[in-house]
C-alpha cells in the first residue's frame, strides 16, 4: 500500500506545473542554442546539412506534441475555469501543426520536394480554424470590459498587423508599383538560383496568381532548370502530380495564412487585456506571447520570401519563434490547470473546515 502510494505521489511530482514549465524552458534554451549556433551554413552553394534540419524538425514537432497533450489534460478536466472547449480548440491547433510538420517533414527531407502546397496544408489551415475558434470561445466568455486606452491599444495592434500584412502579402504587380522590387526580378533570381531556396508550408511564399497556375506561359514555369530539379528528387510519380494539382491553390493558400495570422494577434491582444491583472492574467499572458511569437515567425518567413527575392530557407533562425510559440501554448495550459485545480482544492477544504 505504502509502495503504490509512494508511485503516485512520485509521478505526481513528475507531472507537477514546476516542474512542465522547466521541461518547457529547457526545451526553448536548447532550441535557442541549436539555432544559433548551426542556423548559418558554412556557404551559400552547399546549404544547411541534412542533420540540422532534423533537428529543426525535432525541436518544433516535439514542443507542439507536447503543447497538445498537455492542453487535452485541460480539455478532459471539469475544473478548467475558462471552461474545455476553449482547450479542446487549443490543443487541437498543436496536434494539428504536429501532424503537418511530420507531414513537411517527409516531403521536404525524404521525398526532397519543396512544394508550394502539400498535404501538410490541410493540418496547417485546420490548426488556424481550431486555434482561433478556440480563443474566440476565451474571449466572449469573458466579457470585455475595457477602459478607452485599451481599445486604443487594441485598435492600434489592430491596425499594424494588418499594415505588416498588406506589405507582406502584396502581389508582385504591387510591389512593382510601390518600388519594392519587380516581379521579373524575383522571377530571374528564382531562375538562376534555383536550388538555393526551400520553401516550409507553414508559411509558404505568396506568388501573383498568373505565375503559379498549371501550364503558365511564363519562361520559368517551362525553364530547364526547374526541370532538372524536380528530375534530381527522390519524389515519386504520385507526389509530383500531386504537387501540380495542387499548385494553382498556393496564392489563396498563402492568403488564409496572411488573414489567419491577423485574426490571431488581435484576438491574442483582446485576451491579454480581458484577463489582465486576473487570477488566470499569467496562464493568458503566456497564451497571447505564444500568438505574437507564432506571427513574427510567419510574417518574417513571408517577408524574407516575398520581399528578399526568395532567398528564405528552411530552418533560419527567427524559426525557434515556431518552438518559442508551442512551447509558451503549452506553459499557458499548465498554468491555467494548476491555479484551476489549486482553487477548487482550497474550496473544498474551506466546506471541510
Amino acid at each position: 500500500m505504502s509502495s503504490t502510494s509512494e508511485k503516485s505521489s512520485t509521478s505526481a511530482s513528475l507531472l507537477s506545473a514546476q516542474t512542465l514549465v522547466i521541461l518547457g524552458i529547457v526545451w526553448a534554451v536548447m532550441a535557442l542554442l541549436f539555432f544559433l549556433l548551426f542556423s548559418v551554413p558554412l556557404s551559400q552553394e552547399e546549404g544547411l546539412p541534412l542533420w540540422y534540419s532534423i533537428g529543426t524538425y525535432i525541436f518544433e514537432c516535439g514542443a507542439y506534441l507536447g503543447a497538445a497533450i498537455v492542453c487535452f489534460r485541460n480539455w478532459k478536466s471539469p475544473q478548467m475555469a475558462s471552461g474545455r472547449n476553449v482547450w479542446l480548440g487549443i490543443g487541437l491547433g498543436m496536434l494539428f501543426y504536429f501532424i503537418a510538420g511530420v507531414l513537411f517533414g517527409i516531403w521536404e527531407l525524404y521525398f526532397e520536394v519543396s512544394p508550394d502546397v502539400s498535404p501538410a496544408d490541410a493540418f496547417y489551415l485546420g490548426s488556424y480554424v481550431v486555434l482561433i475558434g478556440g480563443m474566440v470561445i476565451a474571449v466572449t466568455s469573458k466579457r470585455l470590459n475595457l477602459e478607452i486606452w485599451q481599445w486604443g491599444l487594441l485598435s492600434a495592434i489592430a491596425a499594424l498587423g494588418i499594415v505588416i500584412a498588406i506589405w507582406v502579402a502584396a502581389p508582385d504587380s504591387w510591389r512593382a508599383q510601390l518600388g519594392l522590387g519587380s516581379a521579373s526580378t524575383q522571377e530571374v533570381a528564382t531562375q538562376t538560383a534555383p536550388n538555393s531556396t526551400k520553401s516550409k508550408a507553414k508559411a509558404p511564399a505568396l506568388k501573383d496568381s498568373s505565375t503559379s497556375q498549371a501550364g503558365s506561359t511564363s519562361p520559368v514555369a517551362k525553364s530547364a532548370p526547374e526541370e532538372t530539379e524536380s528530375a534530381e528528387t527522390k519524389a515519386p510519380a504520385w507526389v509530383m502530380a500531386l504537387d501540380k494539382q495542387l499548385s494553382p491553390y498556393a496564392y489563396a493558400i498563402n492568403l488564409f495564412y496572411i488573414v489567419g495570422d491577423v485574426f490571431l494577434l488581435i484576438i491574442a491582444t483582446a485576451l491579454l487585456l480581458a484577463f489582465w491583472g486576473g487570477r488566470f492574467s499569467q496562464s493568458w499572458r503566456m497564451i497571447a506571447a505564444a500568438t505574437f511569437s507564432l506571427y513574427i515567425a510567419d510574417m518574417y518567413f513571408k517577408w524574407r520570401d516575398t520581399q528578399a527575392e526568395g532567398s528564405y530557407q528552411s530552418g533560419s533562425l527567427l524559426e525557434v519563434f515556431f518552438v518559442f510559440s508551442a512551447i509558451l501554448f503549452g506553459i499557458g495550459a499548465v498554468l491555467e490547470h494548476d491555479i484551476s485545480t489549486r482553487s477548487r482544492q482550497s474550496r473544498r477544504s474551506r466546506r471541510a473546515a
